[in-house]
């Protein structure tokens, strides 16, 4: 490439960086603006709060739970551990969880 053709590559590509800049910051511009009035196009996201007819009558605090105080769960079952000792082992039961990796079972620790 000639000199010349250099010259000109290299005006194109300043007047483009300089077109892009100017964009840029045209947009910022507009943006700015727009951000400060932001009431004249943005919608309201919820209603203002009213009161209910009637709320004078009732009362602000909610029902208490229908429960008789004794818990829903079954209290004749026990739990279940996740790992059957040796001797439900032998009957059948499979355990919950699979066996922890080798990497993960550590030798005991020594008593000194």
């Amino acid at each position: 490439m000639s000199f010349g053709g250099r010259k000109r590559a290299f005006r194109i590509d300043l007047l483009l960086a300089g077109v892009m800049i100017a964009s840029g910051l045209a947009i910022s511009g507009l943006s700015l603006a727009w951000l400060a009035h932001p009431g004249q196009s943005m919608a309201q996201a919820t209603q203002p709060l009213q009161s209910t007819p009637g709320a004078d009558s009732k009362s602000s605090a909610p029902a208490g739970p229908a429960t008789t105080g004794t818990d829903s769960r079954p209290s004749s079952i026990p739990p279940q551990p996740a790992q059957p000792d040796a001797e439900a082992q032998k009957q059948g039961a499979t355990p919950a969880l699979p066996p922890a990796p080798a990497e993960k079972i550590v030798a005991p620790i020594k008593e000194r």
